[in-house]
């Protein structure tokens, strides 16, 4: 029986479950079950050693002694086993668990992530408790049987049957094989010579590695290419349940130098101190790290560019991106031979956030210091709960020559064959053809449509601000008079608390004007005011005020400057025609109402830019400098667009028309007319 067929018949437990569990927590049964007796027949033929060893082994740390004995990094000291618990219908539960609680606490802490008891606890109150274990134990997962590249094959085949099972949650930690197989050749492309070497030791980490696929195909890949070099998986995963199915899967497979770890990546770094050869991974798209929020900022804070988060923070409902950061603190550096990183992306790192934005920085940062090699566009409708674009970025700090200053966008969106039956929203495939094409798009040095290479510099830009003068007129209308009490100004004008509060906010009050008024004064300012000719606009404020000044005098109104730095504004507009108002500097002021901003490729000088593009059309303008702010974005989709034109619409009418006479017919036959 190949591992296909074993794990078929592991898969054939679910006949048992069916009714009692629902599909998508079948691999909550399984997987830890499966487990369990690949460690029941590989411990097998050391039990009895084992056992008798412990009765008389007094050291509290057993493990080296029982590794020496089962060849193992685990043991399991208890009586029981498959076949003596298949003898025991009546007390399968007991004894269960005593066998369970006998292995090594490696052991012990998967099955406790798998959370066991809960499902030994569901399993008998369904009375399928015995039945389970009786069904895997007429499976023989022995060493001699099953080597551990099989065992590896097998346990990835029903993690990934499981997860296309569990199509609302697949995505969260199951990537396509055929996306991950793409990766790493990406990711492997350059180096395929030194990877050739014998003797080569090398590192791989996925800092959100779920069941760990990502980390088993680049293994496989890198031993297909050369079985002579050692691999060493590095992992850390959030959830317990699928850590767990990713630390069994590595030590199944004999994986005895990988390290897997529990914990959130961002503030529970499992490897704070370690640099990887290779990173690749599929981040979660567009969750929040609000959870960790504190901790992250804190960090960007006080650590800067000797921390993970120094280039900034992406907004609070996507860390697509910190992942990318936090991989990229994890590389060794140039002059150690560097970092390649494969990573999965949506389209919103590529452009979301303005110029000085949180994300805008960080591929600021990430181009300028020419890490960002190439970006593949893939084909939609490749995951299984999500039909959206999808991205993979190849980030490395040892670029090829040819490669340096430079970025590679691949157009692979085509590059695809339609499955035959949908897998929740994955419909699309990537096959070896079209894989073997886009890694040949990332590799090639010959001209092709499909993808283009950029300067770092062409995804960068200037925000400028254009301001425009502000320019005031001012007049008594009436409207103006009628609406003083509507208007915020002339009701902190009116209260003497409100006065007292804006004079000390302007820094106009000595501490001797007294803020309280009449309650008649304002319908007697309003009347003053109406003696200035109300027809008459005053294109400047110096042939205004003393209009008003002069009337304020006339009726004993006058609370001096004070009540003029409220009451002038109240009485102006905006107008065109009207002089320009400058400020005690003689500088001009800005009108905020007509500020606007024009974005500038980074190549092009902004004031020549300026003289052509804004100039011409409002020929007041300046540019603020000192609110100019430098983004970078990648509008990849921009870049390949292709315009359709539109179909004549007489050819259209014609297939209308074709269409009704069909429809007429196929109506005619149905009913018999």
């Amino acid at each position: 029986m190949n591992f296909t067929d074993k794990a078929n018949f592991i898969w054939s437990v679910a006949d048992l479950l069916r009714g009692d569990f629902k599909q998508s927590e079948y691999g909550k049964v399984i997987l830890p079950f499966t487990v369990l007796r690949r460690f029941d027949c590989v411990l097998a033929p050391s039990k009895e050693k084992i056992l008798e060893l412990n009765k008389s082994l007094t050291v509290q740390n057993k493990l080296p002694v029982f590794k020496k004995i089962t060849g193992n990094d685990y043991y399991n000291i208890s009586k029981f086993d498959f076949e003596k618990l298949v003898d025991d219908s009546l007390n399968i539960d007991t004894n269960l668990r005593d066998y369970i609680n006998g292995f090594s606490d490696d052991v012990k802490e998967i099955l406790d992530n798998f959370e066991i008891f809960t499902i030994i606890d569901k399993l008998k109150k369904s009375n399928l408790l015995y039945l389970v274990v009786q069904k895997f134990a007429e499976l023989d997962l022995g060493a001699d049987t099953v080597d551990n590249l099989e065992m590896g094959y097998m346990y990835e085949e029903l993690i990934r049957k499981f997860s296309e099972l569990s199509n609302e949650t697949a995505g969260e930690h199951f990537t396509p094989r055929e996306v991950i197989e793409l990766m790493v050749e990406l990711l492997f492309d350059p180096d395929m010579d030194e990877l050739s070497k014998d003797g080569k030791v090398v590192t791989i980490f996925d800092p959100a590695c779920g069941t760990g696929g990502m980390l088993s195909v680049a293994q496989n890949k890198m031993l297909a290419l050369n079985n002579n070099m050692t691999v060493i998986p590095f992992g850390q995963e959030l959830n317990p349940e699928t850590y767990a199915t990713c630390k069994s899967d590595m030590i199944l497979k004999g994986n005895n130098n990988s390290r897997i770890v529990l914990g959130n990546s961002f503030n529970e770094d499992g490897f704070a101190h370690e640099k990887f050869d290779y990173m690749l991974s599929n981040p979660p798209f567009g969750v929040e790290w609000k959870k960790v929020e504190k901790f992250i900022k804190d960090e960007a804070a006080t650590r800067g560019y000797d921390g993970r988060f120094g280039a900034g923070t992406p907004r609070i409902s996507d860390g697509s991106l910190l992942f990318l950061q936090h991989m990229i603190s994890k590389m060794n550096a140039p002059k150690d031979g560097g970092s390649r990183i494969a990573i999965v992306f949506n389209g919103s790192p590529l452009f979301t956030g303005d110029a000085g934005s949180g994300e805008s920085e960080i591929r600021r940062w990430l181009i300028e210091n020419d890490m960002l090699e190439a970006i593949v566009a893939l084909p939609d409708q490749l995951f299984y709960n999500t039909g959206i674009s999808t991205y993979i970025w190849i980030i490395t700090n040892r670029k090829e020559e040819r490669r340096k200053g430079k970025v590679r966008l691949i157009n692979g969106i085509t590059y695809f064959e339609k499955m035959r039956k949908s897998l929740g929203n994955k419909r699309n495939l990537i096959d070896e053809n079209s894989r073997k094409a886009i890694v040949n798009l990332y590799a090639t040095r010959e001209a092709n449509e499909n993808y283009i290479d950029f300067d770092n510099e062409d995804f960068g830009y200037r925000k400028i601000t254009v301001e425009r003068p502000l320019r005031l007129a001012y007049s008594t209308k009436e409207e103006k008079l009628e609406h003083f009490e509507n208007v915020d100004a002339y009701c902190d004008l009116r209260d003497p608390e409100e006065r007292l509060e804006s004079w000390k906010a302007q820094g106009i009050y000595d501490g001797t004007q007294d803020p309280s008024v009449p309650d008649d004064y304002y319908p007697k300012l309003q009347k003053a005011l109406r003696e200035i000719p109300q027809d008459k606009m005053f294109m400047n404020i110096e042939s205004f005020e003393p209009e008003v000044i002069k009337v304020l005098k006339k009726h004993r109104l006058s609370h001096g400057k004070i009540d003029l730095k409220f009451l002038l504004p109240l009485l102006s507009e905006q107008c065109n025609e009207a002089d320009i108002v400058y400020d005690k500097k003689g500088n001009k002021k800005p009108d905020t109402n007509l500020r606007d901003t024009e974005t500038v490729p980074l190549k092009e000088d902004i004031h020549k830019y300026f003289e052509r593009e804004v100039l011409p059309h409002i020929p007041d303008a300046w540019i603020d400098e000192s609110k100019t702010k430098i983004g970078y974005e990648i509008p990849f989709t921009r870049y390949f667009y292709k315009f359709t034109p539109l179909r004549n619409s007489a050819e259209i009418i014609e297939e209308i028309k074709e269409l009704e006479t069909k429809i007429s017919e196929e109506l005619s036959e149905v009913f018999g007319e």
